[in-house]
C-alpha cells in the first residue's frame, strides 16, 4: 500500500455564512418592541498549517474533500447564529500550494506555517443590525454570504540541505543509512528507492538533513523509469551528491559517462540546478576492481573542478571526511543566505478615485464588477420587495445609477452583476434614500387619546344619533376615522356642530331639520323654558321642577 505521497488534488470548501434574521420583538404590555432580529454566524476557514509531525500528503490523498462548517442563522430575542469552525488541516514542511492554472499561491516552510486556501463567507446582517433612524422597522434582513470553494495542487519539495542523486542501484540508500539513522530499504535491483528518503546528519557541529531521491536513468526527463517526479525534492538542496557506482558491470557504464548522463537530466529538469555546489562520491571501493577504477578516473574529475571522494558504505571507509565536506558546504550556503527579517504588515488603503467597481459595456449588457454589488447582490433576498429595495439604495449610495448613466445606459436595459440580471430602471438616489422603506407608522401615530378628542368623539356620537351620520361620513376618511374630530377643532369644537351643512339655526339653540312639535303638550307650572326650545303638546310640569340651564340642546 502506498505509504508517501508528495502530490495531492485537494478539493477544499468554506463554511456559508447563516441567514440574519427579521423578527419584531413581542412581549407582554410591551407593544411595538422594535425589530430584535440577530445576525448570522460567519462561516468556517480552511487553513493549512506546517506541522512536524506531518511527513506526507498521504491522508489527503485518501480523502480529498475537505469541507469546513457552515454559520448557524441568527434568531430572535436578538440571539446571533454561531460561527463555523475553522478546519485546520496539518502539511508537512515544504509544501508549495498551487491553483489550477498552475500559479503558486503560498510555499509553507518552517513549523507553524499557515495559509488560509478557502475564506468562510459572511453571516447575515438580521433587522436589528439594519434598523436605522430612518428604516426603524425593517421587514427584510440580509442572506449568507456562500463560502469559498476551490480546487488546489499540493506539492511536497523536502526540506533537506543535501540531496543523494544517481543511477539506480548506486548504493545511495545504503549511504543515507550508514550516516545517519534512516534506514530505507536496501537491496540487490534496480529501483528499491520508489519514494524519498530523509536522515539527519551531524558532522563537526553541523547538524543537516540529507535526501535520497530515487534513481535516475537515461530518458527520466522523457517519462523513463519514475522519470524527474522527485526531483521537486532537490530543489531546496544546498549540496547535489553524485553518488557513482565504480563496481557496475553494465555494458556503456563507467564513472564518467554516468555522471554526464545525471547532469544531463538535471538540465532537463524544470528548475535549473547548474548554481548548485556538486561532491562527487566514488562508491564501493571495497570492491578491488572498483578502487582501481576510482583511482583511475579522480584525477579527471578534479580537472573539471568537481571535488570527490572515494568511499564504501559497506566498510565505512571514507564516510566520516565525506560528511565533514557536506558539512562544510553546507555552513557556507547558510552563512552566505540573507538574514530573514519578521515579515512586516503593510497597510494599503484604498485609493481616493477607487470607486469599488467597474462597468463593462457588452454587446448584450452592462456588467458591473467589484466585490461589493456583487456581494450584495449575493446576500439579498430577491423574493422580499422591502430587500430589493434596500438594495437598490445601496449600489445608489455607491454610485453605481451614476455610472451607468455615465456609460450610456438608458431605462430598461440590461444589467448584469454577479449572477443576477435586470432590466435598470433609474430612481433619484434622494428618493431612494428617503428612508420610506422599512417605515411602521405605529412607531410615528400617536395611540393615546386626549381628553378633546374623546369630548369631540362624543359630540359625533350625539350628532349621529340625531341624523347627521351621513352628512359626516361622506368627509370622514376610512383610515382615519378620527380626523373629524380634527376638523371639529377648527371649528371650536362642539359649536362646530352648528356649522354643519344641512342645518337650521334658531335664536340661541340650534334647531335640526325635520323635528316637530307634538300636539297636546302642556307646560306644567314654575317650569323656565329656554329660548328656541320646542313645546310638546299635552306635556305636564311637576310643581317646584325647574329645567338645568345646561339642557338646551336636546339629548
Amino acid at each position: 500500500m502506498t505509504t508517501f505521497v508528495d502530490r495531492v488534488v485537494l478539493h477544499v470548501a468554506a463554511g456559508d455564512g447563516g441567514h440574519g434574521c427579521a423578527s419584531v420583538r413581542r412581549e407582554k404590555f410591551k407593544p411595538l418592541g422594535g425589530p430584535d432580529g440577530a445576525d448570522g454566524g460567519n462561516g468556517g476557514d480552511v487553513i493549512l498549517v506546517v506541522e512536524h509531525n506531518t511527513t506526507t500528503l498521504l491522508d489527503y490523498h485518501f480523502h480529498p474533500h475537505q469541507k469546513a462548517t457552515s454559520g448557524k442563522a441568527g434568531a430572535g430575542d436578538l440571539r446571533n447564529g454561531a460561527t463555523g469552525d475553522t478546519l485546520v488541516l496539518p502539511v508537512p514542511d515544504g509544501t508549495v500550494v498551487y491553483d489550477e492554472d498552475g500559479t503558486q499561491l503560498a510555499d509553507l516552510v518552517g513549523e507553524g506555517s499557515r495559509y488560509v486556501v478557502a475564506r468562510g463567507g459572511r453571516g447575515g446582517l438580521g433587522n436589528a443590525s439594519l434598523a436605522t433612524a430612518k428604516r426603524k422597522a425593517p421587514g427584510f434582513a440580509l442572506l449568507g454570504e456562500p463560502g469559498e470553494v476551490r480546487d488546489v495542487v499540493m506539492e511536497l519539495k523536502s526540506v533537506a540541505d543535501a540531496a543523494l542523486v544517481g543511477f539506480p542501484s548506486a548504493g545511495k540508500s545504503s549511504l543515507i543509512a550508514a550516516v545517519s539513522a534512516a534506514r530505507p530499504k536496501i537491496a540487490d535491483y534496480p529501483f528499491t528507492t520508489l519514494v524519498p528518503n530523509l536522515g539527519v546528519v551531524d558532522a563537526a557541529g553541523t547538524v543537516f538533513t540529507v535526501a535520497d531521491v530515487p534513481g535516475l536513468i537515461p530518458g527520466a526527463s522523457e517519462g523513463k523509469g519514475l522519470g524527474l517526479e522527485f526531483l521537486r525534492h532537490v530543489e531546496r538542496c544546498a549540496v547535489l551528491v553524485h553518488v557513482v557506482d565504480c563496481a557496475t558491470f553494465d555494458p556503456g557504464r563507467d564513472p564518467l559517462t554516468d555522471l554526464d548522463v545525471i547532469e544531463g537530466e538535471l538540465e532537463a529538469y524544470r528548475t535549473s540546478l547548474s548554481d548548485r555546489p556538486r561532491l562527487v562520491v566514488l562508491n564501493k571501493i571495497d570492491v578491488p576492481d572498483a578502487r582501481d577504477l576510482a583511482e583511475l578516473v579522480r584525477p579527471e574529475l578534479e580537472a573539471r573542478g568537481l571535488e570527490v571522494h572515494e568511499v564504501s558504505t559497506a566498510t565505512h571507509e571514507g564516510l566520516r571526511e565525506l560528511t565533514f565536506a557536506i558539512a562544510r558546504v553546507v555552513a557556507a550556503d547558510r552563512a552566505s543566505r540573507p538574514v530573514e527579517e519578521a515579515t512586516r504588515i503593510v497597510l494599503r488603503p484604498t485609493a481616493v478615485d477607487d470607486a469599488g467597481f467597474t462597468i463593462e459595456q457588452t454587446a448584450e449588457a452592462f456588467v458591473v464588477h467589484g466585490s461589493k454589488p456583487q456581494r450584495w447582490v449575493v446576500q439579498t433576498d430577491f423574493s422580499n420587495d422591502e430587500a430589493v429595495g434596500y438594495l437598490a439604495d445601496r449600489l445608489a449610495r455607491l454610485g453605481v445609477e451614476k455610472a451607468l448613466a455615465d456609460a450610456g445606459a438608458e431605462p430598461g436595459a440590461w444589467v448584469v452583476i454577479g449572477d443576477v440580471g435586470f432590466d435598470w430602471q433609474p430612481t433619484e438616489l434622494e428618493e431612494a434614500a428617503s428612508g420610506l422603506r422599512g417605515q411602521d407608522d405605529r412607531l410615528t401615530r400617536p395611540t393615546r387619546v386626549r381628553a378633546e378628542e374623546r369630548r369631540y368623539a362624543k359630540d359625533l356620537r350625539r350628532a349621529e344619533r340625531l341624523g347627521l351620520g351621513p352628512a359626516l361620513d361622506a368627509d370622514v376618511p376610512e383610515d382615519r376615522p378620527l380626523q373629524v374630530v380634527h376638523d371639529l377643532d377648527e371649528h371650536g369644537g362642539a359649536e362646530g356642530l352648528a356649522e354643519l351643512p344641512g342645518e337650521t339655526e334658531l335664536p340661541g339653540e340650534t334647531e335640526l331639520p325635520g323635528e316637530t312639535e307634538l300636539p297636546g303638550e302642556t307646560e306644567l307650572p314654575g317650569q323656565t323654558e329656554l329660548p328656541g326650545q320646542t313645546e310638546l303638546p299635552g306635556q305636564t310640569e311637576l310643581p317646584g321642577e325647574t329645567e338645568r340651564p345646561d339642557e338646551a340642546a336636546p339629548r
